[in-house]
């Protein structure tokens, strides 16, 4: 049985889905409604969707935002994100929801820029503003910008965009960006490299440094969203020859246990290194497992307590 959650008890916020103008034929001609479907939910796994029918849109929508309301249930999310794959119904079709992506990167001129040079798309602002539109750009996400120059026109544009639909922002820069972009990003990185050796060459000491600021961005990223556990990269699947020889070394250090417990535990876990900590060192199934991480927002540490000690080099 669905508990369902009062909608005073939590912070919500509303979401359109849709709006359908509705004509039904009557005796002596039409009748012109709206049906609007909305969501609400507080960004922290409580949702609920509700369909609302009126004669004008905002009326439809009232409605529909009420009924959501008495529709509240709890999920299951891990970091900003459902955890795994779900199918479910609305009226007579399915509807499958996935993860959201962990991170992705839109680039001017798209993924053959990165191969070929594409001079010029970096000034197409509308390009930019599709970008984020592309990739489904959220409240729930954060949007990195990266621009040598601090002005290039794409990621200006891209970053706008993104501001427009409430999502945070930053900037990584290698020389002072417009005040415009310093005054609405929420997080501006601008080391100062000084001229290149080679004039405008910035695949040197700007793209040096950028690349140094996005490692410390990403790092930061995989050690919150729990695919760190101590100094140890536990979020892995051992598929490769490689990672299973470090996946089964990894669980040998933060559970105690010999080499082929390590493995047959990894085997149990589908080939998830994470999983298979949690299950020796809690003594417990896979799907419990996976139920304690999914509680604990995947952060192992929630749930076996702190790693071992880091192991000094020998």
């Amino acid at each position: 049985m669905v508990n369902r959650i009062d909608a005073n008890s939590v912070s919500l916020k509303d979401q359109v889905v849709s709006i359908n103008r509705v004509t039904k034929v009557v005796k002596g001609g039409k009748n012109l409604s709206f049906a609007a479907l909305v969501v609400v939910g507080d960004g922290a796994g409580t949702v609920g969707w509700g369909s609302g029918k009126a004669r004008e849109v905002p009326a439809a929508i009232r409605k529909a935002i009420e009924a959501a309301k008495k529709s509240l249930v709890r999920v299951h999310i891990t970091a900003t994100s459902i955890p795994h794959i779900t199918l479910g119904r609305y009226g007579a079709g399915q509807v499958l929801l996935k993860p959201a992506p962990e991170g992705t990167g839109v680039i001017a001129g798209g993924y053959a820029a990165l191969v070929k040079s594409a001079e010029g798309v970096e000034d197409d602002v509308n390009a930019g503003i599709a970008g984020i539109d592309t990739h489904g750009v959220t409240a729930a996400d954060f949007v990195v910008g990266i621009a040598a120059s601090g002005s290039t026109p794409y990621v200006r544009a891209a970053l706008a965009r993104a501001q427009t639909l409430g999502a945070r922002t930053g900037l990584v820069a290698c020389a002072e960006p417009p005040r415009l972009l310093r005054d609405t990003c929420d997080v501006v990185v601008v080391p100062d490299v000084g001229p290149e050796v080679i004039t405008g060459s910035t695949r040197m000491k700007a793209g040096t440094a950028t690349k140094l600021v996005l490692n410390t961005i990403t790092t930061g990223a995989m050690i919150r969203l729990g695919k760190v556990y101590g100094n140890l990269m536990v979020d892995l699947m051992a598929w490769s020859e490689k990672l299973v020889d470090r996946g089964e070394r990894i669980v040998m250090e933060c559970a105690g246990v010999d080499r082929a417990a390590a493995r047959a535990a990894i085997a149990a876990a589908g080939g998830s290194v994470k999983l298979a900590i949690v299950m020796v060192r809690s003594g417990v199934s896979a799907e419990r497992a996976r139920a304690l991480l999914a509680d604990a927002g995947g952060l192992v540490r929630r749930v076996v307590g702190d790693p071992p000690p880091v192991s000094p080099a020998p």
